[in-house]
């Protein structure tokens, strides 16, 4: 009987994650393709350096959905890795307590054919600015933010990926997040 129970258990469970997984759009990177699962909202890019956008929907007690986002500049657009690191860092402010270095983590890993994959996942205080490179924006402080950072490097040129939103709703959605970069084929 305790067999079955596990076995019904551990079915479960893929169905849920397979669920999870499945039936969203697809989206293509540099020739691989995976889909978004099926929960996350695509929506019209705000800006012509978005090639892609969607909403991530909000857990219950925050204020806010969270926000995919995939820019690409070209082959060779973008800046380096280490400019890109340093940038998304400096938009966080770390919480009390806490180096940058200390709420942030960096992974390398290839996916697919060969595409090389570098994120970040920071956590603390979100700088966020509308329109980011722009003198004149305003700054707006978001409390208990965090954002995953990928620089997806294919043989056509870096994508580079961010998903930024409250806390908990980024936390829900992390190894969804990770499955559908890692299922990029």
């Amino acid at each position: 009987m305790k067999k079955i129970n596990v076995m019904t258990a551990t079915f479960a469970v893929l169905v849920g994650l397979n669920f999870v997984y499945a039936g969203g759009q697809d989206v293509e990177l540099g020739g691989l393709t995976s889909k978004v699962p099926a929960t996350w909202k695509p929506q019209e890019p705000k800006s012509k350096l978005r090639m892609y956008q969607a909403a991530v929907p909000k857990v219950d007690g925050d204020k806010e959905d969270a926000e995919l986002v995939i820019f690409f500049f070209g082959a060779g657009g973008g800046g380096g890795t280490d400019e890109n690191i340093a940038r998304w860092k400096g938009q966080f402010i770390a919480p009390e307590g806490k180096t940058t270095e200390e709420a942030s983590k960096l992974e390398k890993y290839k996916v697919g054919k060969g595409a090389d994959v570098v994120a970040l996942d920071i956590s603390g205080t979100f700088k966020s600015k509308n329109p980011p490179f722009s003198p004149t924006a305003k700054e707006e402080r978001k409390e208990n933010f965090r954002r995953f950072n990928v620089i997806f490097d294919t043989d056509k040129g870096a994508y580079f990926i961010t998903l930024t939103g409250p806390a908990k709703t980024m936390a829900k959605n992390k190894e969804a997040f990770d499955g559908w970069i890692k299922a990029f084929k």
